[in-house]
């Protein structure tokens, strides 16, 4: 749950429909009582004109014909009498009595209230859900004499004041409402959130392909300079990244003539046991400035891109390594093709292995197909890392002060290069210490088939 709340479209999403639904649902409610409203104008005007009907009737007969028109009254759903007792003082109804003195003149006694001991009776019909109540109006005659007017006035259960007769909203009309707005705001919400999703994807991908197409700077003016903004920012990181790699290749090759000359004039040393140590220490700062140049190439190789069989180019790094005594063993094969740099690709598993044999006596490679990975483990048998340095490794020039000491030969760049390498493939290397002790190294490749 907490993962769908994190996204933006899925906000956006929740956030429209919420503003929808309460949109409709005020409008609704702001029209169901202009309804209403209009619809009780309408009945207190009607059931005036009844009213006035009757009164200026019996106040234009004698007594003794009065009761003829106090009988024909009920054929308009009226019950009318005449009474002795004084008209009460409170209203029940100020909207209806407004209505019945606007017809019969403001001099008139007019007073609405209800009926306290009237009982409510289902009413018979097509829709038995209306229900009748009952209400009386007490309006003064021209004689002095009180008329009662019995109302039934239909309202619906639970609706105070009565409400208009109509059929209730059906539950399907409601559903297909709710899908068309639910499908509305889903549509705007993916809309809103692509050119996020778009940049996102693109700066994950920036991390190991420097060299990626631009963003298209199209669409709304906002995405548009982001996209602008996003592609600027790519170009000055490739060209920094360009200028640092050129630079230090360029020292890293300039150092090899003055090293060269170096040791020639070196062996000119009388003294035998200094000599041997300068060359000594020579041969370990020209192995630095080497492998300084392959740092540089493995940041920013050109080789191109090419089609490669796994399998034949792991065994022959495998024969490589035993044609220089290395105790190497490579098992399983997994008849798949993958684009790579070959050199460098070659390269970075030559670190890898090197590096097994010279800290861990052997080197065990695995070769397997998962998914649509391949995936190389390399084991040896050293006393593996701590778990804190893990990481730490694979920064440039970082030795561990035990087993892979400066003593060994290395120069701290064997891993660094190894991974650089394995990023411009878009693959992953990792290090752990085995259950069964030593280190294993994971390369995971995407394959091509």
């Amino acid at each position: 749950m907490r993962n769908f709340f994190g996204s933006v479209a899925n906000r956006v999403f929740l956030i429209l429909l919420a503003g929808i639904l309460v949109a409709v649902g005020s409008t609704g409610w702001l029209a169901d009582s202009e309804r209403r409203k209009n619809f009780k104008e309408w009945y207190d005007s009607r059931i005036a004109d009844r009213i006035e009907q009757i009164v200026i009737s019996i106040d234009n007969v004698g007594p003794d014909t009065r009761n003829i028109v106090l009988q024909t009254s009920e054929k308009f759903g009226l019950e009318s009498t005449l009474v002795n007792e004084a008209e009460p003082k409170i209203d029940d109804n100020p909207s209806l009595t407004a209505a019945i003195k606007s017809k019969l003149g403001g001099e008139r006694h007019v007073t609405v209230v209800k009926q306290r001991d009237c009982k409510l009776r289902e009413r018979r019909g097509p829709d038995p859900r209306h229900f009748d109540e009952c209400q009386a109006v007490y309006v003064s005659l021209k004689d002095g004499a009180v008329l009662k007017v019995k109302l039934r006035v239909t309202r619906q259960p639970g609706a105070p004041g009565g409400g208009p007769p109509g059929m209730p909203f059906p539950a399907l009309y409601f559903a297909l409402f709710m899908l068309l707005i639910g499908v509305l705001a889903f549509v705007v919400a993916k809309m809103t959130a692509r050119p996020i999703q778009l940049l996102a994807n693109a700066a994950g991908e920036l991390g190991s392909d420097i060299d990626r197409p631009p963003l298209d700077e199209s669409g709304p003016t906002e995405v548009r300079q982001a996209a602008t903004a996003f592609n600027a920012m790519q170009a000055r990181i490739k060209r920094q990244i360009q200028h640092r790699t050129h630079m230090l290749a360029a020292i890293t090759h300039d150092l090899q003539t003055p090293l060269t000359r170096l040791r020639l004039r070196l062996e000119k040393v009388g003294d035998g046991e200094l000599r041997q140590k300068l060359l000594e220490d020579l041969a370990v700062m020209q192995s630095m400035v080497r492998e300084g140049l392959d740092l540089a190439r493995s940041m920013d190789s050109a080789e191109a891109m090419q089609k490669l069989d796994i399998d034949s180019l792991l065994d022959s790094v495998c024969s490589d390594a035993v044609d220089a005594r290395q105790d190497v063993t490579l098992e399983g094969r997994t008849r798949a093709s993958i684009v790579a740099q070959p050199n460098a690709l070659r390269r970075c598993l030559t670190n890898l292995v090197d590096n097994a044999t010279k800290y861990g006596r052997y080197a065990r490679l695995q070769l397997v197909r998962e998914g649509s990975d391949i995936v190389i483990r390399i084991r040896d048998g050293g006393v593996g890392i701590p778990a804190e340095l893990l990481e730490t490794v694979f920064d440039p020039f970082f030795r561990l002060e035990t087993s892979r000491s400066r003593d060994t030969g290395g120069t701290g760049l064997g891993l660094t290069i190894a991974r650089n390498i394995a990023e411009n493939h878009r693959a992953t290397l990792q290090l752990r210490n085995h259950p069964a002790g030593g280190l294993e190294v994971t390369l995971r490749l995407p394959a091509l088939n």
